[in-house]
């Protein structure tokens, strides 16, 4: 297949209409309007979205790849569209490097998985960071169980930035894997994959990226990166749960054997011999979730209609503010101020428990996230239970940010 060109911006970012196309941003919280800071978790969904998943159930509702008949004719069309809609998104050179999955987790298990039969042996090395979430802490955990292989981390210093020194140490003959996360869930923290995933292919080793929390806040193009696997969710980008995307490098995805087995993975099945289907299917066992599948390719349509640019400098000035109004409350510990950073403030109040915090706060309807977020080494490294997480998206507004820094101030009069 030919690569497909990403696609123009075709409308002008206004944050209002924008507002107004998420239903559930008109909601009111014990009487007062939503503010929904919890985007690090999941994203809002635009009625583009609702529609869209809404019309397949309701007219279009037939399993795919399998019927002649003009439901699944139509559904299988509908479904198979949605594969260069993410290729074009993440910039693969094939819509067959596109593994539809369960989510940023299952695209990671799927990759481990199928590495812990043949690829890993005993005293191999798993190169880690300690900012990683534990959907990309356990399956390679469990890899090195089944395998005998070793999981190595690459440190993080007190801002939340990778010892890129440490990291290129770390790279050595034993070295058969590096999983690295592009932008961290509880940090925020954009680490320099580009040059980590050079230094790691300089000695022949393959990287795997975690993009779940890189995909709606910037571009992304896996061929520029050059990174073998990348892995996204759906539901972090405005689209449903329970769907994304695992990109692999067509030679990796041709040479690791299935992570499982069942209908439409196969090309021929006897009693004696299996014949596997090629990819991207030959990753895809069973009936997918097929109006997750179309409804995720109405959210990229949907995000793709704005120049990336213009919501990250969007972003960009809500994180900016919320950061600058946080420390002018005093007695804010921020966690994670990397030079480089997204859409996400980490912050813990005057030594309250942000778990008391985040329900004081959401009696004044801001929804935030509290706790250690999946990233207990992270939270063990700064000896701390959790953190309060502010995350936003491009529906956020510097109004909200300061209902945000009301209901903190209000919270810590509560509490005291």
């Amino acid at each position: 297949m030919q690569p497909v060109a990403p696609r123009l911006a075709t409308r002008t970012f206004d944050v209002e209409q924008v507002r107004s196309e998420f239903p559930v941003l008109s909601r009111r919280i014990h009487d007062l309007p939503l503010v929904y800071l919890d985007n690090a978790a999941t994203t809002q969904k635009p009625l583009t979205v609702l529609e869209r998943i809404d019309a397949y159930y309701r007219s279009e509702n037939a399993n795919v790849h399998r019927g002649v008949h003009t439901l699944s004719q139509e559904a299988t069309e509908a479904y198979e569209s949605v594969r260069p809609t993410m290729q074009a998104f993440l910039g693969a050179g094939s819509a067959q490097e596109i593994v539809f999955t369960k989510g940023t987790t299952d695209a990671i298990n799927v990759v481990a998985g199928s590495m812990s039969r043949g690829y890993f042996r005993k005293g191999d090395e798993i190169l880690l960071t300690g900012m990683e979430h534990h959907s990309n802490i356990v399956p390679w955990q469990l890899a090195a169980e089944a395998t005998g292989a070793v999981v190595k981390v690459v440190p993080v210093d007190d801002r939340g930035q990778l010892d890129v020194e440490a990291y290129q140490a770390l790279l050595g003959p034993k070295t058969r894997m590096v999983a690295i996360v592009h932008v961290s869930n509880t940090l925020g923290t954009i680490n320099p994959i580009r040059q980590m995933i050079a230094d790691a292919h300089s000695m022949g080793i393959p990287v795997l990226v975690d993009g779940a929390q890189a995909v709606a806040h910037g571009p992304v193009n896996v061929q520029d990166l050059d990174c073998d696997f990348y892995c996204m969710s759906a539901h972090k980008v405005f689209g449903p749960t329970g769907t994304g995307v695992l990109y692999g490098k067509a030679e990796w995805l041709n040479q690791l054997p299935p992570y499982q087995g069942g209908g439409d993975m196969i090309s021929a099945v006897s009693f004696e011999r299996t014949t596997y289907n090629e990819i991207p299917h030959k990753f895809e066992a069973g009936t997918p979730n097929i109006a997750g599948v179309i409804g995720m390719g109405a959210a990229i349509d949907y995000l793709s209609e704005f120049d990336i640019a213009d919501v990250q400098r969007h972003e960009h000035q809500l994180v900016a503010h919320a950061t600058g109004e946080l420390e002018a409350l005093g007695g804010i510990r921020l966690i994670g101020t990397a030079d480089q950073k997204t859409a996400v403030v980490s912050f813990l109040l005057d030594g309250l428990h942000p778990y008391d915090v985040a329900s004081v706060i959401d009696r004044f309807g801001v929804a935030v996230r509290s706790g250690h977020h999946c990233t207990q080494p992270l939270m063990d490294q700064y000896r701390i239970p959790g953190t309060l997480r502010a995350s936003f998206a491009l529906y956020n507004t510097l109004d909200e940010v300061d209902r945000l820094v009301d209901a903190v101030r209000r919270a810590r009069k509560f509490l005291s």
